[in-house]
C-alpha cells in the first residue's frame, strides 16, 4: 500500500532520474511529490492558427526547433563583442524565427545546446516580422526536451505521455538540473493513481463553511486541471489550509501567552513621564500622541504587548519609545532598549540622557531612574557597577547591544523590551532578552522599513501595528539616483565629481562600502539574497567588492585628493570610532568612508550626500536606512546607488525600487515581494526560502484574514482541537518541529 508517507522511490521505481528528483528537489515522500505544485500554467487551448498572423498578435504555439546557430556581433553601445542565438521554430503553419541575445559566449552556447534541432516545447510570444520573415519576439517557453537525446526516432515515452495528457492548461513545475517537465508529470500522475489512505486534515464542516475542495480532488486539479477555474479552486484549497494551520499555531500560542499573563504597567504613583512631558521644549505631534495612547493602553493590560512601531526615519519613534519606557519606570519596573550596533547604542544613550536632562539622575528622584549603557566593548571593570545597578533595579532604563543578551545580565523587574531597527536582529536575540523577565515583558519593535517577516506577522495578526506618518520640521527631500556601471562604466567619474561639488558648497558626505578590507564584512552582516521565481537564491557574478580601507586609499590618492577623508568600521576600537564620529559631527571631516555602522542613529545635519558602492549587496531596508543619514539639516539630500547589477536582474529591480520612492512603507511591500516572508513561525528573518509553501502575504491577505477567523472559531470551541483530530495532529507536528523552536519567543 502506498500512502502519502511512503518513500517517494515507491512511485519513481527504477526511473533513471529518480535520484535527481529526490536530491535536487528534496522530495522525500510521496506526499512531498504531490505537494510539489506547478509554479504557473500555460493556456494551450488557444493555439492560434499561425496562418492568420499579424503584427503584435500574442501566440501560444506548440512547436519544434528545426534550426539553431550562434552568431557574434559588436554591441554598438559598449563596443564589446556580443552574441545571439538564431533559431527556427516549426509550427502547424509558417516557420517562426526566434532570437536570443547574450553578452557572453558561454551563455549563448548554453542556449544553443538547449535549443538544438529536435527540441519540442510550448512557446509564447508576440508575432512580428523582420526582413520579410515572421518571428516570435520575447518568447517564453516550456521545453519538452530533445528527441535526439533519447536515442530514438520519435518522441520519448515521458514526453509523449505529457503531450497526450495536454489539456487546456499546461502546468510548469519548478525543476532541477537534469529533470524535465514530463519526468515530474509522469511521476506525479502515477502517484495520484496509486496513493491510498489520503486523510484530509480539514474537518468537513470547515470545508463546507468556506467552500474548500477535498484534499484528493485538490491534488487532481492542481496537477492536471481541465480549466483555469479548477486551478483557482485547488490553489484556494491549499492556501486556505496552510493559512488556517498557521493561524491555529499562532492562535494557540497567543492564548497560552495571555493565560501566562504579564504585569500591567499603569504608571502607579510615579510622575516621571508627567515631568518629562512638561519639560519638552516642543509639542508632541498628533501622531505621537495617538501612538502613545495606543501603547499606554497595551501596557495597562495584564497580558504582554506585542506591537510594531513603524515610522519614517526622523519621525520621532525614539521619543515615543522613551515615553513608554518612562511609564514602565513609573510603575516600578525596568525598560531595556536593544540596539543593533554599538554606534547606535551610544547615540541612543547620549540622546535619551540629553532628552531626560536632570530627570536621568537617579540620586535626584530615587531608585529606578538611572540610564545605563552596556556594550560588548566595555571591560569587565567597566561593566561591574552597571550590572549591579541593573540587578538591584536602580537602573530604570538600560540601553545596550547584544551585550544585554549575555547570561550575566540580570534584571530586577524587566517590564518592557524595546527593539530598535529589528531587521538587524533574529528572533533568537529578541527571545534571549525577554527570557530575562520573570513574567513575559511587553515588547515594542521600532522600524522604518519592516522586514518581510515582520510584515507577514502583522498580516497574520501576531503583531499589532502603530504608524507615525508625520515628519518633523527640518527634514528635507532626498533625491536617489541609480548609477548603473554595467551600462555606463564611465559614470563613476561623475559620481566623485558630484561629491566634490557638495563638499565645495561647505557640506559633508558619506561613502558606504559592503566590506571593511579585502572580503571581510562587518560582523553579523550578510549580502542581500535575491530569489528566482522558484524561491531559489540567485547566484551573484564573482567580482571583488568595494572595501572601506581600499576605497578610502583610492579616493584620497585620486578623485577626492585634497579633501579630508576618514574611515569608520566595526573593527576600529570604540574610542577611535567615537573620536571619528565626533570629528565628523564637528565638521572636521569632509568625507566619511564607512560600512553600515552608520546605518542608524548617526545624525549630522551638514551631511548632504551619500554614495553607496556595490549597492546591490544591501537590502531594501538597509538602503533606505542608510540614505536617511542625509538631508537631516533642512538641506536637500542626494543618494547615489552605484552598482554593476544588470538590467532584468532581481538586484537591479531592488535598486530601481529604492530609487523610485522614499516611502519606507511602500518599500517594505517591495521587500516582501522580492525577498519573501521569512520564517513566520521560526527564527529566520528573511532573505532565503520562505517557510510559507503556498501563501504569499500580499497576494493572499484576504485568505489569511479569513483563515484567522476560522481558526478563532475552532479554538473557541476547543483549544486542543479534539473535534478535529487530524488537524490537531498537523498543528502539533508544527509546534514540535525544529522550524518552530523559537515560536514561543518570536
Amino acid at each position: 500500500m502506498i500512502t502519502l508517507d511512503s518513500p517517494v522511490q515507491a512511485v519513481l521505481g527504477d526511473h533513471k532520474k529518480a535520484e535527481k528528483i529526490v536530491s535536487g528537489l528534496k522530495l522525500r515522500t510521496v506526499g512531498d511529490l504531490l505537494h510539489h505544485f506547478p509554479r504557473r500554467y500555460l493556456n494551450t487551448a488557444k493555439l492560434t492558427s499561425v496562418s492568420d498572423l499579424h503584427e503584435g498578435l500574442m501566440l501560444t504555439v506548440l512547436g519544434e526547433i528545426v534550426a539553431t546557430k550562434v552568431a557574434s556581433y559588436t554591441d554598438r553601445r559598449t563596443g564589446r563583442p556580443a552574441y545571439r542565438v538564431e533559431t527556427m521554430l516549426q509550427t502547424d503553419g509558417p516557420r517562426l524565427s526566434m532570437t536570443f541575445f547574450a553578452k557572453r559566449q558561454h551563455i549563448a552556447e548554453w542556449n544553443a545546446r538547449r535549443l538544438e534541432p529536435g527540441t519540442r516545447g510550448v512557446f509564447i510570444g508576440k508575432a512580428g516580422s523582420f526582413n520579410g520573415r515572421w518571428q516570435l519576439t520575447n518568447p517564453q517557453m516550456v521545453l519538452f526536451g530533445n528527441v535526439a537525446d533519447e536515442g530514438g526516432d520519435g518522441v520519448p515515452d515521458d514526453a509523449a505521455m505529457t503531450i497526450e495528457a495536454l489539456t487546456d492548461v499546461f502546468p510548469i513545475y519548478p525543476l532541477t538540473a537534469g529533470v524535465l517537465s514530463w519526468d515530474l508529470q509522469r511521476a506525479i500522475r502515477f502517484a495520484r493513481e496509486v496513493v491510498t489512505g489520503i486523510e484530509d486534515p480539514l474537518p468537513d464542516a470547515l470545508k463546507h463553511a468556506y467552500a474548500i475542495l477535498d484534499l484528493r480532488d485538490a491534488f487532481d486539479q492542481i496537477h492536471q486541471p481541465a480549466s483555469f477555474e479548477e486551478v483557482e479552486a485547488a490553489q484556494r484549497r491549499f492556501r486556505f489550509a496552510e493559512a488556517v494551520t498557521l493561524q491555529l499555531v499562532l492562535g494557540r500560542r497567543r492564548r497560552a501567552l495571555m493565560a501566562q499573563g504579564a504585569q500591567a504597567r499603569t504608571g502607579g504613583v510615579g510622575d516621571l513621564l508627567e515631568r518629562f512631558d512638561a519639560s519638552l521644549p516642543f509639542a508632541l505631534t498628533a501622531g505621537q500622541r495617538t501612538v502613545g495612547e495606543e501603547i499606554e493602553r497595551d501596557l495597562a493590560q495584564a497580558h504582554p504587548m506585542n506591537r510594531l512601531l513603524q515610522g519614517e526615519v526622523g519621525s520621532g519613534k525614539t521619543l515615543v519609545a522613551l515615553r513608554a519606557m518612562l511609564k514602565v519606570v513609573d510603575s516600578g519596573g525596568q525598560a531595556a532598549l536593544l540596539a543593533p550596533t554599538e554606534v547606535l547604542a551610544q547615540q541612543h544613550y547620549r540622546s535619551i540622557s540629553a532628552m531626560l536632562g536632570e530627570l536621568a539622575g537617579g540620586g535626584l528622584l530615587g531608585g529606578g531612574t538611572t540610564v545605563e549603557l552596556l556594550t560588548g566593548s566595555m571591560t569587565k571593570t567597566q561593566r561591574k557597577e552597571p550590572l549591579s545597578r541593573i540587578a538591584i533595579g536602580e537602573a530604570g532604563i538600560v540601553i545596550g547591544t547584544h551585550a544585554l543578551l549575555q547570561d550575566k545580565v540580570i534584571f530586577d523587574d524587566l517590564g518592557l523590551v524595546v527593539v530598535d531597527e529589528q531587521h538587524r536582529f533574529g528572533v533568537e536575540q529578541r527571545a534571549a532578552l525577554t527570557d530575562k523577565a520573570g513574567t513575559p515583558p511587553h515588547v515594542l519593535v521600532m522600524t522604518a522599513t519592516p522586514t518581510p517577516r515582520t510584515v507577514a506577522m502583522t498580516v497574520f495578526g501576531d503583531l499589532e501595528i502603530s504608524t507615525l506618518t508625520e515628519l518633523p520640521a527640518g527634514r528635507a527631500p532626498i533625491q536617489t539616483n541609480l548609477v548603473p556601471l554595467s551600462d555606463h562604466p564611465q559614470w563613476i567619474d561623475r559620481v566623485w565629481e558630484r561629491l566634490r561639488e557638495e563638499v565645495g558648497k561647505g557640506h559633508q558626505a558619506y561613502v558606504v562600502a559592503p566590506r571593511i578590507s579585502g572580503d571581510d564584512a562587518e560582523q553579523g552582516e550578510t549580502d542581500a539574497v535575491d530569489l528566482d521565481e522558484d524561491g531559489n537564491p540567485v547566484k551573484q557574478p564573482p567580482r571583488p567588492l568595494a572595501s572601506v580601507v581600499d576605497l578610502a586609499a583610492t579616493l584620497t590618492a585620486g578623485p577626492l585628493a585634497g579633501l579630508r577623508v576618514a574611515v569608520l568600521h566595526g573593527r576600529l576600537v570604540p574610542e577611535e570610532k567615537d573620536r571619528t564620529m565626533r570629528a565628523f559631527a564637528a565638521g572636521d571631516i569632509d568625507v566619511l568612508v564607512s560600512t553600515t555602522v552608520i546605518e542608524v542613529g548617526v545624525d549630522v545635519a551638514n551631511a548632504t550626500a551619500m554614495v553607496i558602492v556595490d549597492a546591490d549587496r544591501f537590502g531594501v531596508s538597509q538602503l533606505h536606512q542608510l540614505r536617511g543619514r542625509v538631508g537631516r539639516g533642512g538641506l536637500p539630500g542626494l543618494c547615489l546607488l552605484v552598482s554593476h547589477a544588470e538590467i532584468g536582474t532581481p538586484a537591479r529591480e531592488r535598486l530601481d525600487a529604492v530609487a523610485s520612492t522614499t516611502d519606507g512603507f511602500a518599500l517594505s511591500q517591495v521587500d516582501l515581494e522580492l525577498r519573501r516572508e521569512g520564517d513566520v513561525l521560526g527564527a529566520s528573518q528573511s532573505g532565503g526560502r520562505s517557510s510559507l509553501r503556498n501563501l504569499r502575504v500580499l497576494r493572499d491577505e484576504d485568505t489569511i484574514v479569513e483563515a484567522r477567523a476560522a481558526a478563532a472559531e475552532l479554538l473557541d470551541e476547543d483549544v486542543d482541537l479534539h473535534h478535529a483530530p487530524r488537524l490537531a495532529a498537523v498543528v502539533r507536528d508544527i509546534e514540535h518541529s525544529i522550524q518552530a523552536e523559537y515560536m514561543e519567543k518570536s
